[in-house]
Order: C-alpha cells, then structure tokens, then sequence
C-alpha cells in the first residue's frame, strides 16, 4: 500500500505542475501572460456580489485567496500598473481601498476563464461524462478528508 501513496503522491504534483505549465502556456499563448488571473477572477466574481458595484477590499481579497495581505498588496500594484485595477479610498473607511477592475481587466478575466475552459477540456478529454463525475466524488473525498484532518489538528 505504501507504493501506491507515493505513486499518487507523484501524480497529484505531476499533475499540479503540468496543469499550471499549460495554463500559463495558454495565457502566454493569449497576450495574458503578465496578468495575476487569480486576482482578477477573484475580483470579478466578487464583485458580482457586491452590491454597490464592482469594489473589493484588499484585506477581504487576501482573505479570499489564502494569501498575506502583502502579497495582495504586492500583486494590486502590478495590476494597478497595467491598468486592470484601480483603487479608490472606501466610503465608508477611508482607511481601506476599494478594487475596482478596469475594462480591460474584465477583458482579461474573460480571457482568462476561457484559458481556464481551453486547458481544462484538455485535461478531461477523453473521459465519459460518468468517469468525470466519480473523479470529482473521489477529488471531493480527498479534499473533505484533507480539510477534516486540518481541522482535527488544530483542535
């Protein structure tokens, strides 16, 4: 049994590490190569559910990505460099900064999310639509279980 933990040990970095290989290729590939796409998808998507407009706190996108404060920092100015984001002081603390993504960073986030389509229909190519669902029941599991062996831990 122990051989086949480190088997799929190897495969699930393999697989990382070819997955963010050919992402990167295809945002390359796309003129997107520069874009933080984490970033800006995250922006996007939380943006829809602000509902005073396209706005994120910096803190709350550290949060969202499981990232320092810092390097959300470091990344929005980039970003803010290229003309995907702006920030403006929030309304109501001025204290904090609003993330306000640009036009061309929702033209880049779609861009983007159509790498993320491209790359993934790659990957899955092949596979019928019930060994998809058993992969993503066992892709579940092994999250849950990861998730509740961290929680123990802490306790």
């Amino acid at each position: 049994m122990k051989d086949i933990f480190h088997e799929m040990e190897l495969l699930s970095r393999q697989l990382n590490q070819a997955h963010r290989a050919a992402i990167q290729a295809e945002l390359n590939a796309a003129g997107l190569g520069e874009v933080g796409h984490p970033m800006l998808v995250s922006i996007l998507q939380s943006a829809k559910e602000d509902p005073e407009g396209q706005c994120q706190a910096q803190r709350e996108l550290a949060d969202l990505l499981h990232v320092s404060p810092a390097a959300v920092a470091n990344s929005l100015k980039c970003l803010e460099r290229d003309s995907y984001i702006r920030r403006e002081p929030w309304q109501r603390d001025a204290r904090r900064n609003q993330v306000i993504l640009t036009e061309k960073g929702t033209a880049a986030v779609e861009g983007c999310r159509d790498v993320f389509r491209r790359v993934s229909a790659r990957m899955m190519a092949g596979f019928s639509p019930e060994e998809l669902e058993q992969l993503a029941q066992f892709q579940r599991r092994m999250l849950d279980n990861l998730i509740t062996s961290d929680s123990h831990e802490k306790e």
